[in-house]
């Protein structure tokens, strides 16, 4: 049996029953005494929720403190602010604020002076999808059955990925895979990026840090997950990579809009449709 810290769970008792289905998870994994990951979610209407996702750096004690202080911060920080300033704009500030005060905080107390946290937030409105993210976490869509990662990981291995100087495949098992160019508390600003898309009904969102992209590949993660409802995906997705001896924490949210979103599939350019055609008549030929 694996230990798992308290994911932390803000529901407005007050609000209508929610339009989508949730869920988070954390986990040791099978080759760690402590966990640096962190996660939680807030449900602020039927139609708005926020989900946190962090993995801490910096050592023992300053990975778990970075990443806690990461996802309580964020979420106060949204539930705090003005609804009028919208979605995108709430998580962004809330994701610097998390930055500003573990960077204070490091600075005042020489135990947790290299501490930081990859930081990566969603919040679903009104069936739009916002991101803020920092580090190597990830966010996924699901759609159709088909996943595709929609952040971009902040290590340096990764970048070398972007600009054709490594694979993939040779990036899954390099030794400094984890080596990140970019986290949360280490500057007192730090870059976010931000990302913004329409959802469609039956779209699932999976948030993810590294200890379970690592062991499972993305056709994976949507093969484990496939039919599952949140908590259930949550489980069997870290008990796959359990199996396979995962040696890190691994941490996963998901999240399924259940409602229609007024939202419709854009259809791809005519000149891409008529290469489509003419491809599968050439096929035949």
């Amino acid at each position: 049996m694996t230990a798992q810290p308290p994911s932390l769970e803000l529901v407005d008792q007050a609000a209508p029953p929610a339009n989508f289905d949730i869920a988070v998870l954390s986990d040791l994994g099978t080759n760690r005494e402590n966990n640096e990951d962190a996660c939680g979610f807030w449900i602020e209407s039927a139609d708005t929720v926020v989900l946190v996702v962090a993995d801490g750096i910096g050592g023992y004690e300053g990975g778990e403190v970075a990443s806690q202080m990461a996802v309580e911060i964020t979420l106060a920080s949204y539930r705090e602010s003005p609804p009028a300033w919208g979605p995108a704009k709430r998580l962004a500030r809330a994701v610097q604020r998390a930055n500003i005060e573990i960077h204070n905080r490091a600075l005042t107390v020489p135990e947790l002076r290299r501490m930081g946290t990859t930081l990566t937030a969603i919040a679903v409105s009104d069936g739009m999808l916002h991101a803020a993210h920092v580090g190597d976490c990830r966010v996924y869509l699901i759609r159709r059955n088909r996943i595709k990662q929609i952040t971009k990981d902040h290590t340096m291995v990764q970048e070398k990925v972007r600009m054709g100087m490594m694979s993939a495949a040779r990036a899954r098992t390099h030794p400094e895979r984890s080596a990140l160019t970019r986290s949360v508390g280490h500057e007192l600003i730090v870059s976010v990026d931000r990302i913004t898309l329409p959802l469609l009904q039956h779209d699932r969102i999976l948030v993810c840090s590294d200890g379970l992209h690592g062991v499972l590949e993305d056709h994976e993660l949507e093969q484990v997950s496939r039919g599952l409802r949140a908590e259930a995906a949550c489980s069997r997705l870290i008990e796959v990579a359990n199996e396979r001896g995962t040696a890190d924490n691994l941490t996963v949210g998901f999240f399924t809009m259940d409602a229609p979103t007024g939202h419709h599939e854009l259809k791809p350019p005519l000149w891409r449709r008529l290469t489509r055609i003419f491809s599968r008549s050439a096929a035949l030929t």
